[in-house]
């Protein structure tokens, strides 16, 4: 039986802006203490909790885990006291794994030099096999002479659920779908309807949450190759699930290229919400609110520098704007997009906007609107 004693911290890695939305998605979850760091969350608690958060947290990229810090003022001294961690405790021997250090206010500054040097004692005093492909990374940061040891236990990154196969042209990550629709306010309640859903992942997240399904359900996590993994505990935790929750249609999803029909009908057939969405090719002009009560609209159109001439966009903005003012009384809108001036476009009653977020390297803000008149 492996020791499952508590972690000296558990950091929840989320895109810069949406640390709050984190956090909140966190303390629903019953995670204990959830504390807001730049990029992500703290929580607290040890391996179960380190497994439950890949398994459960929507909008967490990654959960590092950290196993334990000393102090090192030179290279030789990282040597020493890397070649003394107790990476049994953790490590399984003759495990491959990568290392990636940061060097910050540090008398040890470069961070090619510190990779170096734990990597050798890895490799000499414990056994592992350094591949820059491995599937375990070791974070090594150097802060302060202050060296953090911190382990990647996702793995690929959590927005990777195993369900979305086809892609349309400049995804929304399914972790970023997922927090930005917690801020909208969706919390699995009342329709969701995109607009221009491409491959569907607005639709495909509010329908898993709707459901009650975790997002972890169908892959492999990093931390099943430790040697703090318990194989048994980690089966009941997933037996644990709850059965997913039967209702209507919660996601909708629209979009002028039958492709991305295609695609995002295949993906939620995968991952098992078939029933639970419903897509239709359609152009935007056509839009008109599912039947039942007013629910939320969020889209993420294109942008200008992602795709087409910002210029040429104004016009499509406007049409959005027109639509949802005349047919969708009632329902509140959401849009990211990365210009004011074009979410200012729609003529649309906005709030201000949410916190600047980075997109695939574009900066990215969340436009909402009270229910509109």
């Amino acid at each position: 039986m492996v020791t499952l004693a508590p972690l000296p911290e558990i950091f929840l890695a989320c895109a810069p802006g949406l640390e709050p939305v984190l956090r909140d998605e966190a303390a629903a979850a019953g995670f204990a203490a959830p504390t807001l760091q730049r990029g992500g969350v703290t929580i607290a608690g040890g391996w179960p909790e380190v497994w439950r958060a890949n398994l459960v947290l929507r909008g967490a990229t990654r959960v590092l885990a950290r196993i334990g810090s000393f102090r090192a003022l030179h290279l030789a001294q990282l040597d020493k006291r890397a070649r003394k961690f107790p990476w049994a405790e953790t490590l399984r021997p003759g495990c491959t794994i990568r290392v990636e250090a940061t060097c910050s206010r540090s008398r040890i500054y470069h961070a090619g030099a510190a990779t170096q040097r734990v990597e050798t004692a890895l490799r000499e005093a414990f056994g592992a096999t350094i591949a820059a492909d491995a599937p375990l990374t070791l974070k090594v940061r150097i802060d302060d002479d202050l060296v953090t040891l911190s382990l990647d236990t996702s793995g690929e990154s959590l927005h990777k659920r195993g369900h979305k196969a086809a892609v349309s042209k400049a995804p929304l990550r399914e972790t970023l779908a997922a927090l930005f629709l917690r801020a909208a306010g969706f919390r699995g309640e009342g329709p969701v309807v995109d607009p221009m859903c491409g491959s569907g992942t607005f639709a495909l997240e509010a329908a898993e949450i709707a459901a009650g399904l975790w997002p972890g359900r169908d892959r492999a996590f990093a931390f099943e190759t430790l040697a703090s993994f318990d194989a048994a505990a980690f089966a009941t935790l997933r037996a644990s699930a709850p059965a997913p929750r039967l209702g209507p249609v919660t996601g909708y999803g629209f979009d002028r290229d039958p492709g991305a029909i295609r695609a995002a009908t295949d993906n939620a057939a995968r991952a098992g919400v078939a029933d639970r969405t419903a897509f239709r090719q359609q152009v935007l002009s056509d839009l008109t609110p599912p039947e039942g009560p007013p629910g939320l609209v969020i889209v993420n159109p294109p942008y200008g520098a992602r795709i087409g001439e910002k210029s040429d966009l104004f016009p499509l903005y406007g049409t959005l704007g027109k639509v949802l003012l005349t047919r969708f009384s009632g329902w509140r809108a959401a849009i990211v997009t990365t210009e004011g001036g074009l979410a200012r476009a729609t003529g649309l009653p906005l709030l201000p906007p949410g916190p600047v977020v980075d997109h695939g390297g574009l900066k990215v803000r969340l436009y909402q609107t009270v229910p509109l008149p």
